[in-house]
């Protein structure tokens, strides 16, 4: 499909007829050229997501390795702890509990921990809505990067200041590697994920995705004022109109609600 028929099925919550039938770099390709034909209409990035770092969901997609896609004004939410998410013109939608990081700086060629510890501002809790155009989610690698990064929607809580949860990249990598996650349906609990689960901490898939984003031919690079969510912790679940959801993180973590509405 072209650019523009794949603005227009995210535009319309429509299911592709076929998958795209691209390589992986043709797929990034494809993905920049929707991003141009965002931004051309008035629509601003604001960042980035990245997905399919939870290697214990790899084989339940046929997926095994991470991917990225952009985030928008038009996407993004921000709250403190509790709000309502529209569903209107999803494509089959799934929710992902996950650590969302915001940048004060572009963080530095060749970046280590360290270094991206340095370009943080802050952390915060984050439910992204995923969504898929080919039926009952199956699908190649490289029709989830033509799909946006499968990208539909994304709630940040409550951002807690970089310096208020760890004094340095080691002690924030452990703390987000051992924190855990209670995904939470109208008060029932789903599932209990671990920061460990995404490449091994939060910190590491945001490593990961620096790396990957600067290999990738005509991808812009990460600039102060972005927000980059790092991957889900648990599986990824369906969602429907109606329903509220929360996450309960371990300390020092805020948790996060949503109700989700057509």
């Amino acid at each position: 499909m072209t650019p523009t028929a794949l603005l227009e099925h995210l535009d319309q919550g429509r299911l592709w007829p076929a998958p795209c039938g691209l390589s992986l770099d043709a797929a990034y390709a494809q993905a920049l050229a929707v991003r141009q034909l965002r931004i051309g209409r008035g629509e601003q990035p604001r960042g980035y997501k990245v997905g399919f770092t939870n290697r214990s969901i790899w084989p339940r997609y046929n997926v095994f390795a991470p991917i990225w896609g952009s985030v928008w004004d038009s996407t993004l939410t921000l709250c403190d702890g509790d709000s309502s998410v529209s569903l209107a013109r999803t494509c089959q939608p799934r929710l992902e509990p996950e650590v969302v990081f915001g940048l004060r700086a572009t963080p530095a060629a060749n970046a280590t921990l360290d270094d991206l510890f340095e370009a943080i501002d802050w952390v915060a809790p984050g439910f992204e809505v995923v969504q898929s155009h080919l039926p009952n989610w199956k699908f190649e690698p490289a029709d989830t990067v033509a799909d946006g990064g499968l990208h539909a929607r994304l709630l940040v809580g409550s951002r807690v200041p970089l310096r208020e949860l760890a004094p340095n990249a080691e002690a924030l990598d452990s703390l987000l590697a051992n924190a855990r996650v209670s995904l939470i349906r109208d008060g029932q609990e789903i599932e209990e994920g671990r920061g460990s689960n995404v490449l091994d901490s939060p910190l590491r898939a945001l490593l990961h995705f620096v790396q990957t984003l600067r290999a990738c031919p005509g991808a812009p690079d990460l600039q102060a004022g972005d927000v980059i969510t790092t991957g889900t912790w648990t599986d990824a679940w369906p969602v429907a109109v109606g329903e509220h959801w929360s996450a309960r993180f371990t300390s020092p973590l805020p948790g996060l609600s949503v109700r989700f509405s057509g």
